[in-house]
């Protein structure tokens, strides 16, 4: 499996903190709402690609490592077809 790219994102603060506060909404991190903004994005304009890995589900992880959630947008794939 790849590492995950690390990039310096310099916003403005009140941007900044309305991602956070929608983040928190979403029981996110701030950093994995804006993966998430950026991959439904990606997917809606069908720019996502096929081999790209699945994003991580929203809220804790269960103890046995299941997932209940999806990480993708209402009408998206992991294809990034809608």
């Amino acid at each position: 499996m790849s590492e995950r790219k690390s990039v310096l994102l310099r916003l403005d603060p009140a941007v900044h903190d309305a991602l956070a506060r929608w983040a928190a909404d979403e029981l996110r991190s701030t950093n994995a709402q804006i993966e998430f903004l950026l991959r439904g994005a990606l997917a809606e304009t069908g720019r996502l690609p096929g081999h790209a890995r699945p994003g991580r589900p929203r809220g804790r992880p269960h103890a046995d490592g299941r997932s209940e959630t999806s990480s993708l947008p209402p009408g998206h794939d992991r294809s990034g077809m809608r």
